[in-house]
């Protein structure tokens, strides 16, 4: 299984805001930013300092896909 935070960017776009107001707002660094940017897997501390910056829940910053999918 793969994981895309599709959705993490589309909230973003919807909520008037930038990557790096993102990255201020939680105190995640640039490299996770980057992971994901890369879809990339991030540990579950770094979802949740999301959630609770956008108030909202996982499923809506990330979707599980098959790999074949890519």
């Amino acid at each position: 299984m793969a994981v895309s935070y599709k959705k993490l960017w589309k909230l973003l776009i919807d909520k008037n805001m930038k990557k790096k107001d993102l990255r201020m707002a939680t105190g995640i660094s640039t490299t996770t930013l980057a992971k994901l940017g890369k879809d990339e897997n991030v540990s579950t501390d770094i979802l949740a300092k999301i959630c609770k910056v956008l108030e909202c829940d996982v499923g809506d910053i990330m979707e599980m896909m098959n790999d074949k999918s890519e």
